[in-house]
């Protein structure tokens, strides 16, 4: 016999995408009145999931039951109408125009004459801002508001739709501490009035505090499901990493050699404060934090991409020129960025272009350009990466994601850089071209250059790195030698459950 308070039950769900089964057979049983916490690392199938409850997905397979009956959540459309509802990390509101008119999009009240009835709208409006216990002028924009109200804002316009189960995706990754402590109010209230509701982080301590149940995900599948008073951090990280890193993940030896890289009590108020570190020749220095933790921020104010505050960064003992990204690169320091469809490829132009993209100066001689040098680097970089394409000369936004990713890095390795800073270099590439990535990055690492390496992927980050830096809430907690990393190690620490022993 079901629960009576069992507000939906997924049995034998699984979503196949081509060569990946991303959901593989799970059963899952959210229940009213509850916060049930969805956890894994990236890729373990927790977006997937949760896109299927929400009707993103339509080929799934598998029986979902909701009131004890099977129902089809085959568009969001149909998800909404079942009372499904979702908060995700990055808002959907329109920041021009009024708090109002986000609330009631699509159901705006109307009076006799079809005309808009402004004070219908203030009236609702006020309504469901008090559903979530914000006291505002309905007629702000959005971007008026503080990141906590804009997000307070999101979850009334979900709430609008009167849902019985409530999504909620890393909610604090934007949020201050005492923000955090009002949104886990609401989230208690909402909770008391028999919401079901599923929070997704990777935050421990938040887990720990606002979760009744947790269910933990990897490779696709479910590991387990437990009541929070069973779990500790460090039970709850060995659900998450298990006991074993894949062999796929080569270990390197800790190399280093001379000082090609210091950072200075580097800060940009608000993102991260009073950096320093070393990074050495042959090196491969992994930075691990969690969402929010000021790792990709540092990393483009490292480069020049952004500006800084105060302190200094100096290459091979020279300072280097703040927000001056061309000065950083002529200089030898690389950055590839996490983005790479936004900022790090010209989709349009050719796989020859892009890759040659950075050094199109040094392919000339007495002003004369040489295309034999241009083909000679991009065969090279090519045919070192696996670049698969039918020539040179296609589109690169016609190649697959993984094959997109190579070129970005053959076109950052086309520079010969003397440091190269990687922001999730294999985020979203399959195993073949992760495989391919790893072995250019430890190619350029033996030959003597250094590596700053930022990736979410926690094998990779333990398998490739030589020593890791510890960010949290934008502030350098310490370092973990080779001895210490591991998966485990790695996200205990990024959560502050951790003593370092390095500072």
């Amino acid at each position: 016999m079901e629960s009576i308070n069992l507000a939906l039950s997924m049995q034998g769900v699984s979503k196949r995408f081509p060569g990946m089964l991303a959901v593989d057979n799970v059963d899952l049983d959210l229940h009213a009145g509850e916060v049930h916490a969805i956890m894994g690392e990236n890729g373990a199938g927790k977006s997937t999931l949760m896109k299927i409850i929400t009707g993103s997905f339509s080929d799934y397979t598998g029986v979902v039951k909701m009131g004890g009956r099977p129902v089809a959540l085959h568009s969001p459309a149909a998800a909404k109408e079942y009372g499904i509802g979702m908060v995700y990390q990055e808002l959907s509101l329109a920041p021009p125009i009024s708090i109002a008119e986000n609330l009631l999009a699509g159901r705006l009240p109307a009076g006799r004459l079809g005309l808009l009835d402004r004070k219908a709208m203030a009236r609702e409006a006020r309504h469901c801002l008090s559903e979530v216990g914000l006291d505002v002028d309905p007629f702000k924009t959005v971007e008026e508001l503080s990141q906590h109200e804009a997000q307070l804002v999101e979850i009334a316009k979900v709430l609008g739709n009167r849902p019985c189960i409530l999504i909620m995706d890393e909610p604090t990754s934007a949020l201050s501490q005492d923000e955090v402590q009002r949104l886990f109010s609401m989230i208690r209230h909402l909770k008391n009035r028999g919401l079901a509701i599923v929070y997704i982080s990777h935050h421990l301590p938040e887990v720990f505090e606002i979760a009744d149940k947790v269910t933990v995900m990897r490779d696709g599948r479910k590991i387990a499901t437990k009541e929070i008073h069973e779990l500790t951090p460090r039970s709850l990280v060995q659900m998450m990493v298990g006991q074993d890193i894949d062999e796929f993940y080569r270990h390197r030896e800790a190399k280093s050699g001379w000082l090609v890289l210091q950072v200075n009590n580097l800060t940009r108020l608000g993102f991260f404060h009073d950096v320093s570190f070393e990074l050495h020749s042959g090196e491969i220095l992994g930075i691990a934090g969690l969402s929010g933790s000021g790792r990709t921020e540092l990393a483009r104010s490292l480069c020049g991409l952004d500006p800084v505050d105060a302190g200094q960064v100096f290459l091979e003992n020279a300072p280097l020129k703040p927000a001056n990204y061309p000065d950083t690169l002529q200089r030898g320091l690389v950055y590839l960025t996490e983005d790479r469809k936004q900022e790090g490829l010209f989709l349009r132009l050719s796989v020859r272009r892009n890759v040659i993209a950075s050094i199109f100066p040094l392919l000339t001689r007495f002003g004369i350009y040489r295309p034999e040098k241009e083909t000679a680097v991009v065969r090279r970089w090519s045919e070192t990466l696996g670049i698969a394409a039918a020539s040179p000369d296609v589109g690169a936004g016609t190649l697959s994601g993984g094959n997109q990713q190579k070129v970005l890095l053959g076109k950052c390795l086309a520079t010969n850089p003397e440091v190269l800073i990687l922001d999730e270099p294999s985020r979203g590439v399959d195993v073949g071209a992760k495989r391919k990535i790893h072995e250019a990055v430890m190619a350029l690492a033996d030959s003597g250059a250094a590596v700053l390496l930022i990736s979410s992927d926690l094998p990779e980050l333990a398998g490739l790195s030589s020593r890791a830096l510890i960010l949290r809430n934008g502030r350098l907690l310490g370092i973990l030698e080779k001895a210490e990393l591991s998966e485990e190690s790695l996200l205990l620490a990024a959560n502050g459950h951790w003593e370092p022993s390095h500072a």
